[in-house]
């Protein structure tokens, strides 16, 4: 079985040393074997579950959610659907984020409006906004 030096498998997976070794002390790979000399040995197919890893990341899954995909992988008692519902929760995860997002977007062009960006900094009329006390609705 061919096995892999940290540095190697760093490079081919596109990601950092430090973050192969914080992978490692949160079990998202098993811990490498190391040779007399003191370097980490890792099997060539931590590099599939690394892929696997940043893949998931670059998708928006946290290293929880990556750890539960894993488990499902390895489970004997789940299905596609138990995969599938995971990443539907993220898509509705996601659609909340872009609406806050377009909510912030919209204020921010409020804020925006109110001033024409002429005149004196004390006259500024988003500062004396962004200084308002929160109304209250007693």
């Amino acid at each position: 079985m061919k096995t892999l030096r940290i540095g190697e498998l760093a490079k081919r997976s596109g990601l950092s040393v430090e973050t192969l070794r914080y992978y490692e002390r949160r079990g998202l790979i098993p811990s490498p074997e190391r040779l007399p000399s003191g370097y980490r040995t890792y099997p060539e197919q931590t590099l599939n579950r690394l892929i696997f890893i940043r893949r998931s990341k670059e998708l928006g899954f946290s290293l929880d959610e990556i750890v539960e995909l894993l488990e499902l992988e390895v489970a004997g008692d789940v299905s596609a659907s138990d995969v599938k519902s995971r990443v539907d929760n993220k898509i509705e995860m996601v659609e909340r984020k872009i609406a806050d997002l377009k909510r912030l977007q919209h204020s921010l062009q409020t804020l925006s409006g109110l001033c024409c960006g002429e005149g004196s900094l004390s006259d500024c009329p988003i500062l004396e906004y962004l200084h308002q006390p929160e109304s209250s609705d007693d």
